[in-house]
């Protein structure tokens, strides 16, 4: 099983005056902070311990869109009717509570895509006294969730999110203390 990983960075890349705007304590988050390689670490090993119930492929595929307010606020509104910039959206392509059809096992399967705001992570990170990967790690691990089914209707189903994010976080080294508030 593998798992492609498309990243579209549209923050790191395009917008010098706004990561300069950002005020990053360290000079090495103004360029993206996280690798190609580490997204697909992070990713492939996340899909390996959840093992969805997802149709069976061999290749799965994914795209996450690095971005700022701006835009996550017109996806925001465009999808959610939320008028407002948010952290983190999904866009599962699959319909998990239906039946899955059946698929060769040699396709590659699209799950969707995450798209998330730089801005709104960092501002994040600074109020949770954590670094902006961190931010980053967590923000994406809640998108995929959601990719394989996973949501939070409720205070019972998020906090069971909540404590799936924090173990496979802490499966690729990343520790978040538990006693940090994370609002819904």
């Amino acid at each position: 099983m593998y798992l492609i990983v498309n990243i579209q960075d549209c923050f790191w890349s395009s917008s010098l005056l706004e990561v300069e705007k950002l005020k990053l304590p360290d000079h090495r988050d103004r360029n993206c902070p996280i690798s190609l390689q580490t997204w697909e670490y992070w990713f492939q090993k996340w899909l390996e311990i959840i093992q969805p119930e997802i149709p069976l492929c061999q290749n799965y595929e994914i795209s996450l869109r690095l971005t700022d307010d701006s835009e996550i606020k017109t996806l925001n509104n465009q999808y959610r009717y939320q008028n407002q910039p948010t952290d983190v959206l999904a866009f599962p392509t699959l319909e998990i509570d239906c039946p899955q059809p059946e698929i060769d096992s040699d396709l590659q399967l699209y799950l969707g895509d995450i798209v998330i705001s730089i801005e709104t992570a960092s501002q994040q990170a600074i109020k949770q006294g954590h670094p902006l990967t961190t931010e980053l790690a967590w923000l994406a691990v809640h998108g995929f969730l959601h990719l394989l089914g996973w949501d939070h209707p409720d205070e019972e189903s998020w906090q069971e999110m909540v404590k799936q994010q924090l173990f496979l976080l802490h499966a690729v080294g990343i520790t978040i203390e538990e006693e940090v508030i994370i609002d819904n």
